[in-house]
C-alpha cells in the first residue's frame, strides 16, 4: 500500500476528530459536562457514541486477526463483547443510572457506604483503565508502521496528543460528538472495502500471479480450515471466553460512565437496546476479513502480523490505486477505533484520577485535565515496553479482570441485600489479584503449555465463580456490617423515575 494515502488517511481523521471535538467545547462549561455531560445526552447519540467508544482496536483489527491466526473458535469474541449489553441491559443500566453516580467508586461507595470500597474501585478502574488503553496505543503504532514504515511507538504517541485535546478541552460533553461520528466512520471504513473484496473473491475461479497459492480454492476447503482449532483446551478456552466477554462488559470503567449521561433509567435501557444494534451490524463484518486473510494473506500469520490483516487485505486482493485508496480507508477507520476508545476510558479515567486520587484541595475541571495527562502517559509507556503481546489479547484479559472485579459487586450490589463492605472488598481483592496474576504473566510473556498455559491465557473461568463467591460468603460472615440506609438505597436503585420519592444524595 502507498505510504502516502495511508499517511493522509490518519490526518484527515485526526484534523476532523479535532474539528468535532472544538464543536463540543463550546457546551463544556461545568464539572458536569466535563464527567457526564450533564446527563442531558438522548439514547441515538448516546448509543452511536457508545458504539464508536466500544468498538476499539481489538473489534477493528483484533476479530479478523484472531479468526485468521485461530479460526472460527475467535468468534466468541465478538459475540461475547455483543451480548455483554445483553446482560448490561437487563440486570444493571437502569438501576445504575438511578444511582446517580459520576463513576463506579461512586457508586460502590453509595451503595456500600465505605470509603474503603471506594479506594479499592479507585484502583481497580484505574488498572482496567490502563490495561484497556495500552492495546489502543499499540494498534496506533502497528497501523501506522504498516502503512508508513514508521516505528511503533510514533502512532501512539499520535493517538494520545489528539485524545488529549479533546479531553482536557471539552470533556464528555465534546467526546461524545466526536465518539458518534467515529462509530459511523469505522462502519463505513469496513463496509465499503468488504463488497470489493467479496466481489474479487467470487469471481476468482483460479490464483492470480502474486496471490497466495491456494486463492481459487473451493468455498468448502476454505471453510473447512476456518473450523479447525488450534487451542489445547477448545471446550475450555470457549467457555472462558464467554464468561469474560458477557460479564466483562458491566465492568468496563468507560462503558459504565456512559450510562450516567442519560437523563433517566428509561433512556439508559433505550440506548443500551439500539447499541446491541449498532453492534451487531459492525461485527458483521471483521470475521469476513479474517476468513479471506486465509485464502489471500495467509503468511501474515506466520509473520507475526494477523492484526493488520484488516489494512493489508484491500492492496493485496484490488491492487493498484483502488486497493491502495480502499486500504487508506481502512487505516482511517482504524485510527478511528483508537481514538475514540482511547477518549472513553480517558475520561473515566481522568474522573477517578481526579475524584480519588489527587486530594479535596485540588478539585474541579483543572484536576481533570492533569488526571488525563496521567491517565494517557501511563499505559503509553506500557504499549513501548510491551511490545508483541495481541492487540484482542490484551483488550480480552482487561474483559476478565472486569468481569472478576466489578461484575460481581455491580450484580450483588444491584440485586442482593445482604452484600456488606467486607464482602465487596474480599471479592476485589479475590477476584482483582487472581486475574492481575494471568495479566502479568502475559505481559511478561511467559509462554506456558497445557492447562496451565490455558488458565492464564483465559482466566475469567475460574476467578468469576472466585469473586462471586468469596463476595458471598465473606457478606453472609459480617451481617453486621450491611449500610445503615440499605433500605432507602435499594428503593432508590429500583424505583423509576417518575415515581420516586427520595432522590438520595446524588442528584438525577
Amino acid at each position: 500500500m502507498s505510504s502516502t494515502y495511508g499517511i493522509v488517511a490518519v490526518t484527515l481523521v485526526s484534523l476532523a476528530t479535532l474539528a468535532i471535538g472544538a464543536y463540543g467545547w463550546r457546551f463544556s462549561r461545568t464539572t458536569s459536562d466535563f464527567f457526564v455531560a450533564s446527563r442531558s445526552v438522548r439514547p441515538a447519540l448516546n448509543a452511536s457514541a457508545i458504539g464508536g467508544e466500544y468498538l476499539s482496536a481489538a473489534s477493528f483489527l483484533g476479530v479478523a486477526g484472531l479468526v485468521l491466526a485461530f479460526g472460527t473458535e475467535m468468534l466468541w469474541y465478538p459475540v461475547g463483547w455483543t451480548a455483554g449489553y445483553l446482560v448490561l441491559l437487563v440486570l444493571v443500566a437502569a438501576p445504575l443510572r438511578r444511582s446517580g453516580a459520576y463513576t463506579l467508586p461512586d457508586f460502590a461507595e453509595a451503595r456500600l457506604e465505605s470509603r474503603t470500597v471506594r479506594r479499592v474501585s479507585s484502583v481497580l478502574v484505574v488498572a482496567i483503565g490502563w490495561l484497556y488503553l495500552m492495546p489502543q496505543f499499540q494498534g496506533a503504532g502497528l497501523s501506522l508502521g504498516t502503512v508508513a514504515g514508521t516505528e511503533p511507538w510514533v502512532g501512539g504517541v499520535i493517538v494520545a496528543v489528539v485524545v488529549l485535546l479533546n479531553v482536557m478541552s471539552g470533556g464528555m460533553r465534546s467526546i461524545t460528538f466526536v465518539q458518534a461520528f467515529q462509530y459511523w466512520l469505522k462502519l463505513t471504513a469496513l463496509l465499503v472495502p468488504v463488497m470489493f473484496l467479496l466481489l474479487v473473491w467470487a469471481g476468482d475461479g483460479a490464483p492470480e500471479p502474486g496471490r497466495a497459492a491456494g486463492a481459487g480454492r473451493l468455498a468448502d476447503e476454505v471453510w473447512s480450515s476456518l473450523l479447525a482449532s488450534t487451542s489445547e483446551h477448545p471446550m475450555y478456552t470457549t467457555y472462558s471466553i464467554i464468561i469474560a466477554t458477557f460479564l466483562g462488559t458491566m465492568g468496563l470503567p468507560h462503558v459504565v460512565v456512559r450510562f450516567y449521561t442519560n437523563p433517566d433509567g428509561r433512556t439508559a435501557r433505550r440506548t443500551t437496546l439500539v447499541v446491541l444494534g449498532l453492534l451487531g451490524l459492525f461485527y458483521l463484518l471483521p470475521p469476513v476479513y479474517g476468513a479471506l486473510g486465509r485464502i489471500y494473506a495467509p503468511d501474515l500469520v506466520g509473520g507475526g502480523r494477523a492484526d493488520t490483516v484488516v489494512l493489508e487485505l484491500p492492496s493485496r486482493m484490488v491492487g493498484g490505486v483502488g486497493g491502495d485508496l480502499l486500504s487508506a480507508l481502512t487505516t482511517a477507520g482504524a485510527f478511528a477505533a483508537f481514538l475514540s476508545t482511547s477518549s472513553g476510558l480517558t475520561i473515566a479515567v481522568a474522573g477517578v484520577l481526579s475524584q480519588d486520587v489527587m486530594g479535596r484541595s485540588f478539585r474541579g475541571v483543572r484536576a481533570f485535565q492533569a488526571a488525563a495527562v496521567v491517565a494517557v502517559a501511563v499505559p503509553l509507556l506500557l504499549a513501548v515496553l510491551a511490545d508483541g503481546v495481541g492487540v484482542a489479547r490484551a483488550v480480552g484479559l482487561a474483559f476478565a479482570v472486569a468481569a472478576s472485579t466489578f461484575c460481581p459487586l455491580l450484580v450483588l450490589g444491584i440485586w442482593w441485600r445482604r452484600l456488606t463492605d467486607v464482602g465487596a472488598i474480599a471479592g476485589l481483592a479475590v477476584g482483582g489479584g487472581l486475574s492481575g496474576m494471568a495479566v502479568v504473566d502475559t505481559l511478561l510473556r511467559n509462554t506456558h503449555s497445557g492447562w496451565t498455559g490455558a488458565l492464564l491465557s483465559h482466566p475469567a473461568a475460574w476467578t468469576v465463580p472466585a469473586a462471586f463467591a468469596t463476595m458471598v460468603v465473606f457478606s453472609l460472615l459480617t451481617p453486621r456490617r450491611l449500610p445503615v440506609n440499605l433500605s432507602q438505597t435499594m428503593v432508590r436503585l429500583h424505583t423509576p423515575e417518575d415515581i420516586a420519592l427520595d432522590r438520595g444524595p446524588y442528584p438525577l
